[in-house]
């Protein structure tokens, strides 16, 4: 698996932060306590870091993932019932626009930490597209999202 070692580390962070604080507090809480217990376990983390976002060149704002480990994966601290398709959406864009490979979405809603892994493949694929009756090429990229 992409950055086994870097993302274990986090649930086992992510997993002591809900032990001391327990469940249902805000995000931004269990957050910083993340930052806080990553950093004691030797990573380097970047919360709220900004990237700009162009379209055709022009920019139009910035995307700011909530905690980046290593410069290798984002972690995105949740205080949810349950992971919905908008919250895997939002890590793939923030996969895109960062060009990371891997994120971690971490629900501190429950007593029992849940998290959910998700890549992006930098393998691209080639696939026939129909747009308006009028076929061309487009290239693809693989998202595949990697249940925890």
């Amino acid at each position: 698996m992409k950055h086994e070692e870097i993302t274990r580390d986090i649930i086992g962070a992510a997993m002591t932060v809900l032990n001391e604080l327990k469940p249902g507090l805000d995000e931004r809480l269990y957050e910083n306590a993340l930052v806080l217990e990553l950093t004691a376990r030797g990573h380097t983390t970047q919360q709220h870091r900004e990237f700009p976002v162009h379209y055709r060149g022009q920019f139009i704002g910035k995307l700011v993932p909530d905690l980046i480990v290593d410069d290798k994966v984002i972690a995105d601290p949740k205080v949810a019932s349950a992971f919905h398709d908008t919250h895997i959406a939002q890590m793939l864009g923030y996969l895109n626009i960062t060009d990371l490979e891997v994120a971690l979405l971490l629900n501190f809603k429950e007593s029992m930490l849940t998290w959910k892994r998700v890549v992006r493949e930098r393998n691209e694929l080639t696939t026939d597209c129909t747009d308006d009756a009028d076929k061309k090429q487009k290239r693809i990229r693989e998202i595949r999202v990697i249940r925890g």
